[in-house]
């Protein structure tokens, strides 16, 4: 997808729907209130610390690329903000609400698993199991105004692979994970594991000094016309 956001963009539009989602009545947000949910220490990382003069910076870039707009009710002394990110009647892009979920989960934590998926976004829209938490994935990973999310190589010792958000661009390149019993080439010797051990070079030394000081016996004993010891 075309849409690129930073971090702290992503943050502040993760809160605003969540927000949306699990405490409707206290939604659109105050400034107030949507510099505390990001920075929340719980369901947030990395955990972050913005204070009121950069969220209200954020917001006021979101508002310029027409993804935030300020929203306050009838009577209201305080400015309120709410998402145009997604399903709302100024844009056509919509999400199912799992779609939904899981992609704010994203937004809110990092690249996760399936597994941790399907427990974390529980709380903002049911899934029956895990096998449609892999749906859901797979739908936003290929859905044809995306792709949302990209599947990660599996890192080592783990024992599944993790998904993240593409709202700031592409995923790292990576290389495709090896298949079961496949040859897995030796790495390459680097210049410190071609160096003799420390032990190693000193009994070498200590040799050639032993050399030579025999060589400089023979001489001297050729010089003076003497045979060479047994």
């Amino acid at each position: 997808m075309k849409l690129e956001l930073t971090a702290d963009e992503i943050r502040v539009i993760g809160c605003l729907i969540e927000k949306q989602i699990t405490t409707p009545d206290q939604y659109p947000l105050s400034l107030n209130a949507l510099e505390s949910a990001c920075n929340q220490k719980s369901n947030r990382d990395p955990v972050m610390s913005l204070d009121e003069r950069q969220v209200q910076a954020i917001v006021d870039g979101l508002g310029r690329k027409h993804l935030v707009i300020e929203k306050s009710g009838f009577g209201s002394r305080v400015p309120k903000y709410q998402h145009r990110f997604c399903n709302t009647e100024y844009g056509t892009l919509k999400f199912s609400p799992q779609e939904l979920a899981v992609l704010c989960e994203l937004m809110l934590r990092g690249a996760q698993t399936a597994g941790e998926l399907r427990t974390r976004a529980n709380r903002m829209a049911p899934f029956a199991d895990a096998s449609e938490t892999e749906n859901v994935l797979q739908q936003l990973t290929e859905r044809s105004d995306g792709p949302f999310v990209a599947r990660l190589a599996r890192e080592p010792g783990r024992r599944e692979a993790r998904y993240m958000h593409l709202l700031s661009g592409a995923a790292p390149a990576s290389h495709p994970e090896p298949s079961a019993g496949a040859d897995v080439p030796a790495a390459p010797a680097t210049a410190s594991s071609r160096q003799p051990s420390a032990s190693y070079a000193d009994r070498l030394e200590a040799l050639e000094q032993a050399v030579r000081a025999l060589r400089t016996e023979l001489d001297a004993l050729k010089s003076r016309g003497g045979a060479a010891p047994e």
